[in-house]
């Protein structure tokens, strides 16, 4: 089970940065005209047809991935779309796209919707709908285990050497307080908190809750979570067509109801190793100045 655990989270780091990181270039939305006449159309569509086809990566651990040894698709993501679909009375297909290929498929029809840990962002508010977030998040950093990589603040980045995708959200962050960053290839998460550990870098960016899932999986590598520094708050949706509206009212009252009974919070606690990522998170979050992203 352990080695499993582990195999997991060597595709977690890269496959997070490239859901994250992805240019919203090509996604502009071909929903230009039709207005109200759209959104009763597309949901009068899935009704008649009685079937919501969902696009999904199946390969973002936790949030839409296959477990080692299982042809059956699950996480956070798959088992919140699945339950609104029971609660709408609908049959679910999804459909597997690699993350770049997502949001061009609501454009061009071949699905009616997308649930991929997608951030809610400006860019993609003006291209698409979005329900009301499912997860709320935020980014941390992975430092070195002794002495934090000599970071206190955002400020003491510069200089220093990030570990990362080079077009990355998490890059964006870090070169901004002028660290360079180091990019990799497609390699295992271990490799990235290795080189943290041994000077190679001075700290990785990324999610709150994939950065404690990938520490509480690698224990033997002297790194941690920099316990002051929380910033970028981000959401997390469901992505629909632009002129949606009446699918988006929908969706946005079955996912109420699953927050009013208690059913975000327990998913959010099985695939985020007990931790309830459907609430807004306590903590001051820091919100990046002076970089639109």
């Amino acid at each position: 089970m352990r080695k499993g655990f582990i195999l997991m989270f060597m595709l977690v780091l890269s496959l997070f940065l490239a859901a994250c990181g992805s240019s919203d270039e090509g996604e502009s939305s071909s929903n230009s005209d039709g207005g109200e006449e759209a959104s009763d159309s597309k949901w009068s569509e899935i009704q008649e047809e009685g079937e919501i086809v969902v696009g999904t990566s199946g390969t973002l651990f936790p949030a839409s991935y296959y477990p080692e040894d299982s042809d059956e698709m699950t996480g956070y993501d798959v088992e919140i779309m699945r339950e609104v679909a029971d609660r709408l009375g609908l049959e679910l297909k999804f459909e597997e796209y690699g993350v770049d290929g997502l949001l061009s498929a609501i454009n061009s029809g071949r699905i009616d919707a997308v649930i991929n840990d997608m951030e809610v962002t400006k860019d993609r508010q003006e291209q698409f709908s979005f329900s009301d977030p499912y997860k709320y998040s935020y980014s941390t950093m992975i430092v070195r285990e002794s002495d934090l990589s000599g970071i206190e603040t955002l400020e003491d980045l510069e200089g220093k050497t990030h570990g990362g995708g080079a077009t990355t959200v998490f890059s964006q962050i870090a070169e901004h307080f002028g660290a360079e960053t180091k990019t990799y290839g497609n390699v295992t998460n271990d490799v990235y908190l290795r080189d943290v550990e041994n000077g190679n870098t001075d700290f990785i960016i990324n999610d709150y809750y994939l950065q404690s899932l990938a520490l509480k999986a690698l224990t033997d590598i002297e790194v941690k979570l920099h316990p002051d520094l929380k910033f970028h708050p981000t959401n997390s949706a469901i992505v629909m067509p632009k002129e949606a509206t009446k699918m988006t009212e929908e969706i946005n009252a079955v996912l109420q109801e699953m927050r009013d009974d208690g059913t975000l919070t327990e998913l959010s606690k099985e695939f985020f190793g007990g931790k309830d990522a459907s609430k807004e998170p306590e903590a001051d979050i820091r919100e990046i100045e002076g970089l639109d992203l």
